[in-house]
């Protein structure tokens, strides 16, 4: 069907550009604070291979920044090309994070990364430093700002639906910026983040060690990256129980995917550790469970169960009859605005209209749909490949226990000053790649976990498309994939060359006449010295 398709290629534009672009995200935000704190050392101490710490780890971090501008940018337009009917829907709400996001956050990190690489002969390095934190504050600034916004996609609280304007419309926005949702989605990601910059310092720094390059650099970068990555990475764990809890409150479809739950169990919850989904049986085969492990989490209790999937359904079957009685009230509403049964019926069932407006992807009057269409609407609700949530959840959950484990290991050794076992640096090289695949996971839980819905609840995805051809969008679809793709090639054709180089070349390579006449920094890394 055409608008299945139109409605597929959406999603698949927008989730391809937005994977592209968190390539770059986190990596931005872990390495910006490890540079402030580097260069908080070096202001501390006064030892110059504090400063070319800052200056080799500030040229990664620059590259990877302007990258993280060029695929972010274009992400925001997609709201007006490809979801235009979203964006008059919610624009009200929706539009005020993303605004303050451009004039609080970009604005301050499009300032201070230009001070950060070009005011270290203008302006004193106390000075320097505090610019530095505050482009650190900016990134997750930008990120807070955004992941309000998407906060409120899955939780949409401080709003309402205005049926004289046809529009959802802001109520509260305190309500709006302290969305339980929100916060927990803030602390968790930016956590993530900080995981990734420290991982990559990591293992780099492991990388020039085992090539016996910058030997001191490389130490004194693992210790800043293994105490800064445990204290993260422990963090991603205790913050992302928070976000199990805050789903089993608010996004309990969300949270039964990720556990292929198919039954309500008799509380406290089982954790599945291993299985595999079954969406024609409904049921999870070969299941390895942990006892009362979901229900303290999902619940933080003993005795509160968690529904499973065909409950939720039947719950949904009930929600969509309701809102068959909200979009009837609202038909009479749109020609009579006086009519008092029609605002009192809608006052009363209009919070499931979202419910209603799903059966118009089945059926083009909601009135005539029979018992099949609403359980295949009802079954709608449940994301379609519930094999994908359940193992991208696993892992992101076996990556972060992962890198606790590895960054406390790296710690220790370092706090005993230990930096020969080659098996360990190995393992922090080769592991690069892995708060990476991590992230994408995570993000791939969040969003393909509260399908069908572009608003949990009140606005399905069907309805939030533009009046496109297909074939517009899948040209646009080829176009981004081509240039994104050209991007991260760039990146790591860049981060290749400088890395390759190393901080003794690079810097050299970047260093003005009077830093290397006056100031020999690039000395300290040749030196090796302790």
């Amino acid at each position: 069907m055409e608008n299945d398709a139109l409605i597929i290629l959406s999603r698949l534009q927008f989730a391809i550009t937005a994977l592209y672009h968190f390539i770059f995200v986190p990596l931005t935000l872990g390495l910006s604070v490890i540079i402030a704190i580097m260069e908080t050392v070096y202001v501390m101490t006064g030892r110059l291979i504090w400063r070319d710490m800052v200056k080799f780890w500030g040229i990664l971090f620059g590259i990877n920044f302007a990258m993280g501008v060029a695929t972010g940018i274009t992400m925001e337009f997609q709201f007006g090309t490809n979801w235009a009917y979203y964006s008059h829907y919610v624009g009200d709400i929706f539009g005020i994070p993303l605004a303050i996001e451009g004039m609080m956050a970009f604005f301050l990190e499009a300032t201070f990364v230009g001070v950060f690489f070009f005011g270290w002969n203008r302006i004193s390095p106390v000075m320097h430093c505090i610019s530095t934190w505050i482009l650190a504050l900016g990134t997750n600034l930008s990120a807070f700002w955004i992941l309000v916004a998407n906060g409120w996609m899955q939780h949409p609280v401080g709003s309402y639906f205005n049926y004289d304007t046809m529009r959802m419309e802001l109520s509260s926005f305190f309500d709006i910026l302290f969305n339980p949702v929100a916060q927990a989605k803030f602390v968790h990601t930016v956590s993530a983040g900080y995981v990734v910059g420290s991982m990559f310092v990591l293992s780099l720094s492991c990388y020039y060690l085992l090539r016996g390059r910058c030997k001191d650099f490389a130490k004194r970068s693992i210790v800043v990256a293994s105490a800064f990555g445990l204290a993260s990475a422990l963090s991603v764990v205790v913050l992302g129980d928070e976000s199990g809890y805050l789903e089993g409150e608010v996004q309990k479809v969300k949270l039964a995917s990720i556990e292929a739950m198919w039954e309500t169990e008799k509380p406290p919850a089982s954790f599945t550790l291993f299985g595999f989904p079954d969406m024609e049986t409904k049921t999870t085969k070969y299941k390895i469970e942990i006892p009362y492990v979901l229900g303290l989490i999902a619940t933080r209790s003993l005795d509160t169960p968690v529904m499973g999937l065909k409950d939720l359904v039947e719950k949904h079957k009930d929600n969509i009859a309701q809102g068959i009685r909200a979009y009837n009230a609202l038909t009479i509403l749109k020609t009579d605005k006086t009519n008092a049964s029609a605002r009192a019926e809608f006052e009363e069932y209009g919070k499931n209209l979202g419910y209603g407006l799903l059966l118009k992807h089945f059926v083009d009057d909601p009135n005539n749909a029979t018992p099949e269409i609403i359980e295949q609407a009802a079954w709608y609700t449940i994301p379609h490949h519930i094999w994908l949530i359940f193992w991208s959840f696993r892992v992101m959950v076996a990556c972060g226990f992962y890198f606790i484990l590895l960054f406390a290991l790296m710690f220790w050794n370092a706090s005993k000053r230990n930096f020969d076992k080659k098996w360990l640096l190995k393992l922090g090289m080769l592991s690069l790649p892995l708060p990476w695949v991590a992230a994408e996971a995570g993000w791939v839980v969040a969003e393909y976990g509260r399908q069908p819905w572009v608003i949990e609840g009140f606005l399905p995805t069907s309805f939030a498309t533009s009046d496109l051809s297909t074939s517009q969008v899948a040209i646009t679809l080829a176009g981004f994939i081509l240039l994104y793709s050209s991007l991260l090639v760039v990146e790591l054709y860049l981060m290749r060359k400088y890395i390759r180089k190393g901080p003794e070349h690079a810097l050299a390579s970047l260093a003005g006449p009077n830093e290397i006449t006056d100031k020999p920094f690039v000395q300290t890394i040749k030196n090796n010295e302790e």
